[in-house]
């Protein structure tokens, strides 16, 4: 799943806010995903340890003008299959591509260094 909700062992059971990220697509469609997960991507990595005017309680949000949901939300489920089985000792199972969305998908990564 893209979205979690699996505590971060604060107090409670609390998620914090700080541990995910929201992504949102050009037609403005928004992926809340582990921070960690996020960091799949070189790009998203230098945009989020840049220095912003984000409250630093506050979840980090990027726009990707030229990405649109379809893309995006393939890409955020690689970022969960490269968490998933990196340094995996199981077979892993082949990421789907559905090859309608292949080449944008392709610019995507690229553009998103993952």
């Amino acid at each position: 799943a893209v979205v979690s909700t699996q505590s971060t062992g604060e107090q409670s059971g609390n998620v914090v806010a700080t541990d995910y990220v929201k992504l949102v697509s050009n037609d403005d469609h928004e992926f809340i995903l582990k921070r960690s997960h996020a960091l799949t991507s070189g790009t998203i990595k230098a945009m989020l340890s840049a220095p912003s005017s984000f409250n630093s309680n506050e979840m980090s949000k990027v726009q990707f003008r030229e990405i649109p949901s379809h893309v995006l939300c393939k890409v955020c489920m690689y970022f969960a299959y490269k968490n998933r089985y990196t340094n995996s000792t199981s077979e892993i199972p082949e990421f789907p591509i559905e090859p309608e969305i292949a080449l944008e998908l392709l610019m995507a990564a690229n553009f998103l260094d993952c």
